[in-house]
C-alpha cells in the first residue's frame, strides 16, 4: 500500500504497561527505521498517554508492522491518528521546494523539543459552512491564518498531515516549539483568526516533549 506521492503518517499514542518488553520496543522501531520510516517519540503530560510514536513511511505495510510490533511488546495504544501528508489547495503558486517539504517533511526539526498533536476539521453548520464558501473567500481566509503562524519562524515548526476518509477528522496538525508556552501562544493566536474562530473544530490535544524512547519506557 505504497504512496503514489508524499508519505503515511501514523500518531499511536500509549502507555507501557508492567508486562512492556523495552528491548521488543526497541527493536519495533529499529525495524521500521530500517525500512526508510522516520519514527520520533514524545514524552507526553497528561493522564491520556505517557508516550507517542509518531511515524511517517510511505508504505502503509510498514506502519501496520510497528503497531502491530508495539502493541506485541506490551505498549497499550490507547490512542492514535492516521493521515497523510499533502499540498494544499491554497498553496499554488508556492516555490517547489517548499511544496516538496510539506509532502516529504524531516522530523524533528532540530531545537524544536516541546511536542503537540491535535486533529481539527472545518464545519458544516448552517451558519459557517466552510465548503458552501466560495474558494476566493476560503484562500482569503488561509492566507491569514498563514500570516498570524508566520509570527512565529523560528519558535514552532508544523507538520500538517490531511485525513478526509481516513480518520475522524479532516487534518492532523503536529507542533514542533521552542517551549510549552510557545504551543500555547500560536494556538491562541491562530484562533483568532476567521478560518479558526467561525469555522475550526477540534479535537483531543496531546502534549509533552521529545525524548529518546530509552528515557520514556
Amino acid at each position: 500500500m505504497l504512496m503514489e506521492d508524499g508519505l503515511s503518517v501514523i500518531h499511536l499514542l500509549g502507555k507501557p504497561t508492567p508486562g512492556t518488553d523495552r528491548e521488543a520496543v526497541f527493536a519495533a522501531v529499529k525495524a521500521a527505521e530500517a525500512k526508510d520510516c522516520q519514527v520520533i517519540t514524545a514524552a507526553m503530560l497528561g493522564h491520556k498517554a505517557d508516550i507517542c510514536f509518531m511515524a511517517l513511511c510511505a508504505d502503509w505495510r510498514t506502519l501496520r508492522s510497528l503497531q502491530t510490533a508495539l502493541r506485541r511488546a506490551g505498549i497499550d495504544v490507547v490512542d492514535s491518528y492516521v493521515s497523510i501528508t499533502e499540498v494544499s489547495e491554497y498553496a499554488k503558486g508556492m516555490p517547489a521546494e517548499m511544496l516538496r517539504g510539506r509532502l516529504h517533511p524531516i522530523i524533528p526539526p532540530e531545537g524544536l523539543n516541546a511536542f503537540c498533536f491535535y486533529p481539527m476539521s472545518k464545519k458544516r453548520e448552517a451558519h459557517a459552512n466552510w465548503y458552501s464558501t466560495s474558494y476566493d473567500r476560503r484562500q482569503e481566509m488561509m492566507m491569514e491564518h498563514g500570516s498570524s503562524g508566520r509570527k512565529f519562524a523560528g519558535k514552532v515548526a508544523q507538520v500538517i498531515s490531511g485525513s478526509t476518509g481516513l480518520d475522524d477528522f479532516e487534518w492532523g496538525v503536529t507542533l514542533f516549539a521552542k517551549s510549552p508556552d510557545v504551543i500555547k501562544e500560536v494556538v491562541y493566536t491562530m484562533r483568532f483568526d476567521e478560518g479558526s474562530a467561525l469555522y475550526g473544530e477540534f479535537g483531543a490535544f496531546y502534549v509533552g516533549y521529545l525524548e529518546a524512547i530509552e528515557n520514556i519506557i
